[in-house]
């Protein structure tokens, strides 16, 4: 039984071994799509539950009505299959090809003068959005180069679907306020259940002395997702009354945990992702998110984006191993 990976390619290296073996992994982060197997179980978001709505806000009188579109990532498996899903979906809404602009960067890349001047001069074409993937440190000098450009975000926003409370610790946030990112979770959300989660991680952090969290505790979209994971596996146990995989993986269909996001998260009875609400939180200054929109309840996962021929062809749930 493993809780765990952080990326797309982190999951891909371990699934061969899971399903040889078979065992049993919980993933916790939002990604790509378009994997299906018998021995994962998703708690993340697919596409239809961050990518979509995000781009339907942006696209709503709400959101600002953006006409044009950047898709900026870092150069991996998650942006890229991301942002095809992205760019079929915005083209089965009448937008042009000239009205996209696709680009990625590497892995730590720090100079983004080249590419915030070239989002500038699009943006000069219509209303435009940023449907940012980059991932990890090199949100820091781009959000700083937006401010350099004068690029605001009532101008031009920008989402992202990578950067959360943790990514925000110790970061200049002035550059970043107004700007946008789409969760299943934040941590400024108001109910009882979160008020708990936030304690008990606030206690632990501080019991253990783990670094930064015991002076400032955080918790994020991928930590509830986790916490949801561990829950529904030890329910599922009990159900069984065994922690063999089979009987495990029979027992996780329909359970239902009351999840800090406010809302009963299910697991799908067929294929193996989380029911999830989505929210769009706006940047404030203290590092934390103002909840700006949210879907009216929890929505199903669609692995297999319907956006992209041939995938509405593919099953709910595949007999046996990975597709």
């Amino acid at each position: 039984m493993i809780f765990g990976c952080w990326t797309s390619v982190s999951r891909k290296s371990v699934l061969p071994v899971v399903e040889e073996m078979n065992g049993l992994l919980f993933y916790p982060v939002q990604y790509e799509g378009e994997e299906l197997s018998k021995n994962v179980f998703y708690t993340g978001a697919a596409p239809n539950q961050q990518a979509i709505p995000a781009v339907d806000y942006l696209m709503s009188k709400e959101g600002g009505g953006a006409k044009r579109w950047v898709l900026l990532g870092t150069d991996y498996v998650y942006p890229r299959t991301t942002n095809k899903i992205l760019r079929a979906y915005l083209k089965s809404k009448g937008v042009k090809d000239t009205d996209i602009d696709e680009q990625y960067t590497p892995f730590g890349h720090s100079d983004y003068q080249t590419i915030v001047a070239d989002i500038k001069k699009f943006s000069a074409g219509g209303k435009t959005a940023v449907v940012s993937t980059i991932n990890g440190d090199s949100n820091v000098p781009f959000y700083k180069e937006l401010g350099n450009a004068g690029l605001k975000a009532k101008d031009v926003p920008v989402v992202a679907f990578s950067v959360g409370e943790e990514e925000l610790r110790g970061v200049d946030t002035k550059p970043l306020v107004g700007h946008l990112a789409a969760w299943n979770y934040f941590m400024s959300i108001k109910n009882p259940t979160n008020t708990a989660f936030i304690k008990q991680w606030s206690d632990y952090a501080k019991a253990k002395n783990i670094a930064g969290h015991k002076d400032k505790p955080l918790t994020n979209d991928p930590m509830e997702a986790t916490w949801i994971g561990i829950h529904m596996w030890m329910q599922a146990v009990e159900k069984a009354k065994s922690t063999d995989t089979d009987k495990v993986i029979a027992a996780m269909a329909g359970q239902t945990f009351t999840a800090p996001s406010g809302i009963v998260s299910k697991m799908d009875e067929k294929n193996h992702h989380l029911h999830k609400s989505v929210f769009i939180g706006e940047i404030k200054a203290d590092g934390q998110f103002n909840v700006v929109w949210k879907t009216p309840g929890p929505v199903k996962a669609k692995p297999w984006s319907p956006y992209i021929e041939g995938n509405d062809k593919k099953p709910d749930y595949p007999a046996g191993k990975s597709m």
